[in-house]
């Protein structure tokens, strides 16, 4: 299990930004506002007018929810380079 971790992690954490960028899925099946993922609620602001694009909010939401998964890539990182390389070194 010790050699595992690693491979753990990476998958763990490229599992969940998967599932926290997930689009389509969410777009289509989800149509309650409160059950939404973030990329749909991001991508469904709209302006005052149909041809206003809230360029600023959008911006400010997408700032936001990258913070989280860059502390977590940032915290994880060297389980991460491990895990990618554990396969790569013959011994």
């Amino acid at each position: 299990m010790p050699l595992m971790w690693p491979a753990l992690v990476t998958t763990g954490l490229l599992a969940f930004i998967a599932a926290w960028n997930e689009f389509l899925f969410a777009l289509t099946f989800v149509s309650n506002d409160e059950q939404r993922t973030v990329p749909v609620a991001i991508a469904l602001l709209s302006g005052a007018t149909e041809f206003e694009v809230p360029w600023g909010p959008i911006m400010a939401a997408s700032v936001i929810v990258t913070v989280p998964l860059i502390v977590l890539v940032l915290i994880f990182q060297r389980k991460i380079v491990a895990g990618l390389t554990a396969g790569a070194v013959k011994g």
